[in-house]
């Protein structure tokens, strides 16, 4: 059974400035191509074409990046399936043209990025189609347990399956966690320090253990507080009194979250469920990439 991906009109791609996409896709071709490429000299500059396979199935996502591996050399593609669609082994998904050595230097990068983002975004839509059928209406998210080196690719695969990539970096939300609030002598402490230089515009989370830090860390202007690592037994009163408390307050919880379990945690006071496995351990989906070779006309002669 697939699983529905984003629907929204909106062009995600146009989240991706084009000097950092350049940037990444000319590192990790150079992480795979350092110095000589003896295996591109060996089949030369002839003209080719190759065309994208899916073999396992899965959402389509990272189709930016893929374009941008083989724009850097000079190849076009030629997409068949639009991103977000759900692919059912074989699809033949896009087309790339170019020189027979470009095509295959590009080759594996493109593929280990389609292959994650997908991975990644079917196990986004899987999470988000669970919370639709439930009737929930907060947010699942991912974290910012990432690939490093990749987390703009796995973060934007996030949002192509359906769920929010929750903050990108240490300066796009304040979070104090428990090794923030133990540094600073307390949760008071550690928010009161943080909001001297987070500014208007930074919203600020506390990771709490207990109903009585969160109680605390909302009573001192955390606008989000994260019930970390509680069962749904206790999760669910915790954010019920919580929320009794400070209505306005943002309830996040996360820790042993997993698509096995993650109905227990849906609930009217849940704003938020974040899952580090979205990125930790999503599966990938099997692409490749076959050049096409044309079958030679046959002849007969008569002698």
């Amino acid at each position: 059974m697939g699983t529905d991906a984003m629907t929204s009109r909106l062009d995600l791609s146009h989240l991706l400035p084009p000097p950092r996409l350049r940037q990444l896709v000319r590192d990790w071709l150079q992480e795979d191509a350092p110095a000589f490429d003896p295996a591109g000299c060996a089949v030369g500059e002839g003209p080719e074409r190759a065309v994208l396979l899916c073999k396992s199935p899965g959402v389509l996502a990272g189709c930016p990046f893929f374009d941008a591996v083989f724009t850097e050399l000079g190849c076009t593609v030629e997409w068949f399936q639009p991103e977000g669609a759900w692919l059912e082994p074989v699809a033949r998904v896009a087309e790339v043209r170019g020189k027979a050595r470009h095509l295959l230097l590009g080759e594996r990068t493109a593929l280990n990025c389609l292959g994650r983002c997908s991975g990644v975004a079917t196990a986004a839509g899987r999470a988000c189609r669970l919370a639709r059928e439930a009737g929930w209406h907060g947010q699942v998210a991912g974290t910012r347990k990432t690939t490093p080196g990749f987390r703009l690719a796995e973060k934007y695969a996030l949002l192509v399956g359906g769920a929010s990539g929750h903050r990108y970096d240490l300066g796009s939300l304040v979070m104090l966690k428990d090794n923030h609030v133990w540094a600073a002598g307390g949760i008071a402490q550690a928010i009161q320090e943080a909001q001297r230089v987070a500014g208007f515009h930074l919203k600020l989370e506390v990771e709490c253990r207990s109903l009585e830090e969160a109680l605390e860390a909302a009573g001192a202007g955390s606008d989000m507080v994260m019930l970390d690592n509680f069962s749904p037994e206790d999760l669910h009163p915790a954010a019920s009194a919580l929320k009794a408390a400070h209505p306005r307050v943002m309830v996040e919880a996360s820790g042993g979250i997993s698509e096995e379990n993650i109905s227990q945690f849906f609930g009217p006071c849940i704003d938020v469920l974040s899952l580090g496995c979205l990125t930790q351990s999503a599966r990938a989906v099997d692409f490749s990439l076959k050049i096409c070779r044309e079958t030679p006309v046959q002849r007969d002669f008569a002698f």
